[in-house]
């Protein structure tokens, strides 16, 4: 491992950096231009074409043997990522065959199987996890009879909250569940990699071609996501950002930093990631752990704990502290210190990502123009701005999968949250958006099919599965 050692903008090491895309590449790029590093990058992007093209052939030993190559012969000082479907895992699997610093692939795969991970969980923190129960059939399968409802289904292995949402009954999940040729073949070539891996490498996960039922939480119990890292072995925080949702659903509508959160059970978040990360063999590395916290039950409860950093939340921090939680992973991938990676000049008392969802395919707003991206940068300097179209298979598919589009996010920072609300206000009108706040009429209109959440959510406050598929009840 390499020693700790100062920065140095006249030698900058060669590092390479899997799957840098949206936030992950912006960061990059500006390491890069500050001399932290040279990076080499390797990867696609799931989310474009051609560069998604690699996707049918991705096998992760074969793209790490590569990777370990091209390192050797370019002498990579560090392989780093933040991406969550294929870039944390290939980033270990390359430090490992180099011998860089870095997180044993094993630890990877058993915080990214969530049914593994809620066991784990369940054996080192049981009052931290919710009721879940593996459901007992495969993609396209036949849904049990006899399950509770309502329910949390997820699957196995995925990301972006695809194909997560609540279901009402058995009919409902029968229908979220089927799948034509085309949705069957691009989420088997999603998640065979990760099981070929996972069989290989942790066999007593089990298969990640499956899904997995959880204790719906009621509608009005917010989410939270801790961000922080290890440091041999050491897990320290650095902060917690706030999740606000869109009225009525389980859709993310802006995220917001700092936390409005006890400081108390900031703490009590930490100590559970302690826990799991420990009992996971986690030792190096970001992390984000998404939870719940439940006021009137002073209940906290994981979503899931995801063994990279939250890039989208790298800004949030940079823009409030000054702390630069990819130059912080960076420093841990060259065995540095985090703590001794510059820091920038804070901008912002608060920030926020505001996240752009249509729920009605019928009223999907148009990208920005050439000339209001022109407005929009001249009136916001600094602000962030990502854009996300998608038209026929690919939009119908985004509202089978996760009930909406979600087809832009902007950043902003603010001297406080009511200067922050203007702002967005005045940004989103630049971009022809609505803004996405609660009361702002745009903002509550549903997908016409979507679910009664509140009553749906409401309606089950403890939960428990059919014996038959091993339930194991949650604790308060």
């Amino acid at each position: 491992m390499l020693m700790p050692s100062a920065w140095n903008p006249l030698d900058p090491p060669r590092v390479g950096w899997m799957f840098a895309y949206d936030w992950d590449r912006v960061a990059r790029d500006a390491l890069q231009a500050h001399g932290r590093a040279r990076f080499d990058h390797a990867g696609f992007d799931l989310f474009s074409f051609p560069s998604n093209i690699g996707l049918p052939l991705f096998d992760h030993e074969r793209f790490a043997a590569r990777q370990a190559a091209r390192g050797r012969r370019l002498r990579w000082q560090a392989v780093i990522s933040q991406q969550e479907h294929f870039g944390a895992l290939a980033a270990s699997l390359v430090a490992e065959k180099l011998g860089l610093p870095g997180t044993p692939p094993q630890s990877i795969l058993a915080a990214q199987h969530k049914l593994h991970a809620r066991r784990v969980l369940q054996r080192v923190a049981p009052e931290a996890n919710l009721g879940f129960a593996d459901l007992d059939a495969v993609y396209g399968g036949d849904i049990p009879h006899g399950l509770a409802y309502p329910a949390f289904v997820k699957p196995v292995k995925a990301a972006f909250s695809v194909l997560a949402r609540p279901v009402a009954d058995r009919d409902v999940l029968q229908a979220h569940t089927r799948f034509g040729r085309r949705e069957l073949w691009v989420i088997r070539r999603l998640v065979d990699p990760f099981d070929r891996l996972c069989r290989a490498r942790l066999p007593e996960a089990g298969p990640a071609h499956r899904m997995l039922l959880e204790e719906p939480m009621p509608a009005q119990v917010p989410q939270f996501n801790l961000d922080g890292y290890v440091d041999n072995g050491h897990v320290h925080a650095l902060g917690v950002v706030d999740a606000i949702m869109y009225p009525g659903t389980a859709a993310f509508m802006r995220w917001e930093h700092p936390s409005r959160l006890p400081a108390a059970v900031q703490q009590r978040a930490l100590d559970v990631a302690r826990r799991f990360l420990a009992a996971i063999g986690y030792r190096h590395g970001m992390f984000n752990l998404e939870f719940f916290y439940d006021h009137a039950r002073d209940r906290l409860s994981v979503i899931e704990c995801n063994p990279r950093l939250a890039s989208q939340f790298g800004d949030l921090y940079r823009r409030v502290h000054g702390r630069d939680p990819h130059a912080m992973g960076l420093a841990l991938a060259l065995g540095r210190d985090p703590l001794t990676a510059p820091r920038c000049e804070p901008s912002a008392n608060v920030a926020a990502s505001l996240v752009y969802r249509a729920f009605d395919p019928g009223a999907v707003p148009a990208p920005p123009s050439a000339g209001r991206r022109l407005a929009f940068d001249k009136a916001f300097p600094g602000a962030l701005m990502f854009s996300f179209p998608k038209t026929g298979y690919a939009l119908a598919r985004d509202f089978k999968w996760t009930g909406n589009h979600h087809y832009g996010i902007v950043h902003l920072g603010a001297r406080d949250r009511g200067e922050l609300r203007e702002r967005a206000e005045r940004a989103s009108a630049t971009l022809g958006w609505p803004a996405p706040y609660a009361d702002h009429p745009a903002s509550r209109m549903l997908h016409p099919g979507a679910d009664p959440l509140p009553a749906l959510l409401n309606a089950a406050p403890r939960w428990n599965a059919a014996a038959h598929v091993n339930p194991i009840g949650a604790s308060d």
